[in-house]
């Protein structure tokens, strides 16, 4: 177990954990509380303002000592970021009670600390509250963006992969700006077949989750009928997340992929055979919500489920989301369970390269080419 230590510290922040330790501890508090069905809340305290020339270590020793006045013997106490953010980890939260539990922790620890701290440096002070899980419901309109403070693994080695990032964004704008004007001509008689075929927009836009959690538009051509309920999909989802695993176990080769669905046009079956309606996401790559090759962008409800069945899914969010990935050329269509396309994500992050990654795209045109209309 690593502690802070620092010289001058009170007892309090003697005992809190260090960084990488609290950090270790969102992880694991966060897996533990999807197993009890509990909830849990994370108070982040700091300053605003960049404090520079400031020494705010004898600040911190006072919020110390306010956080210990309010916390209980389960919760834990740990520097977020070393010396400048304090982190307060609250678990076994009943989930009736969160919204009161919030407010009755942000009063206390405010009334403490404002009994502490004189006037000037009170006003500056900022205390962020996040909580797990978010509660949301599927018939939701708008669902709410993923707190990527509750996911700290996903910023892992971040600082060791900024060349990865600037060489990987050079080939997503060259190579997107250069396959929409080479494109353009299909891209324009695409927009006409989908507007002639049925009414309703030619572009079909839909929240997914991408890099760092964040939730961005996606493009693509409209292939649905105007209107359409969206219920059959959740139903495939639930449908997925039980069935995913069990064609292995049974020594059976299940397709993970909803068929026959009715919501989809005529055209519409044509463009998602071909994967033509993915095209306009050549406009994502190239503004950078999107990478040319990646783990696949999942929608928010997607990402709900698989989050609490499989912890290393979310590890695939270190990454911009692709067109295409390693994933998609191993297992053509949805053959594979999701656990083996996490792994087959996980490998690509890991192990990426720019040989991998024009591997990647020309196995994706082979065996588009090849499997589809073989």
């Amino acid at each position: 177990m690593s502690l802070s230590t620092t010289e001058g510290e009170s007892g309090v922040l003697q005992r809190c954990f260090d960084e990488t330790l609290f950090k270790n501890t969102i992880t694991r508090e966060r897996k533990r509380t999807e197993r009890s069905g509990f909830a849990m809340v994370m108070l982040l305290i700091g300053f605003r303002g960049d404090g520079r020339g400031e020494d705010i270590s004898a600040p911190f020793v006072l919020i110390g000592d306010a956080i210990s006045a309010i916390k209980s013997d389960i919760d834990i106490l740990g520097w977020f970021q070393q010396h400048s953010i304090l982190g307060l980890i609250v678990p076994d939260i009943d989930r009736a009670k969160v919204a009161s539990t919030c407010e009755r922790l942000e009063a206390e620890l405010r009334k403490e600390i404002r009994n502490r701290l004189h006037e000037g440096l009170a006003q500056r002070l900022s205390i962020r509250l996040h909580v797990y899980p978010h509660q949301w419901k599927l018939e939701e309109a708008k669902p709410p963006p993923l707190d990527s403070f509750l996911y700290p693994e996903l910023h892992a080695k971040q600082q060791t992969v900024g060349t990865f990032h600037i060489v990987k964004r050079g080939m997503d704008i060259l190579l997107s700006l250069l396959l929409l004007i080479i494109l353009s001509p299909l891209l324009l008689a695409i927009a006409v077949l989908v507007k002639l075929s049925s009414h309703g927009p030619v572009i079909f836009r839909q929240t997914r989750v991408g890099h760092m959690m964040k939730p961005f538009m996606i493009n693509k051509f409209r292939t649905m009928y105007r209107d359409s309920h969206h219920g059959i999909h959740h139903d495939y989802v639930s449908w997925f997340i039980k069935s995913s695993g069990k064609s292995r176990e049974n020594g059976k080769k299940t397709l993970f992929k909803l068929t026959n669905d009715p919501r989809i046009t005529p055209i519409g079956r044509l463009l998602r055979k071909s994967s033509f309606d993915e095209l306009p996401q050549l406009w994502n790559v190239l503004v950078g919500d999107m990478s040319l090759v990646g783990p696949r962008p999942e929608r928010p409800y997607f990402v709900h489920q698989f989050k609490q069945r499989i912890p290393q899914y979310m590890l695939r969010h270190k990454v911009r989301a692709g067109l295409t990935g390693w994933a998609q050329v191993n297992g053509w269509r949805g053959n594979t369970s999701i656990e083996k396309r996490i792994e087959y994500d996980l490998y690509y992050i890991e192990n990426w390269s720019v040989t991998l990654a024009l591997k990647i795209m020309w196995l994706t045109l082979v065996r588009g080419l090849f499997q589809r209309y073989a």
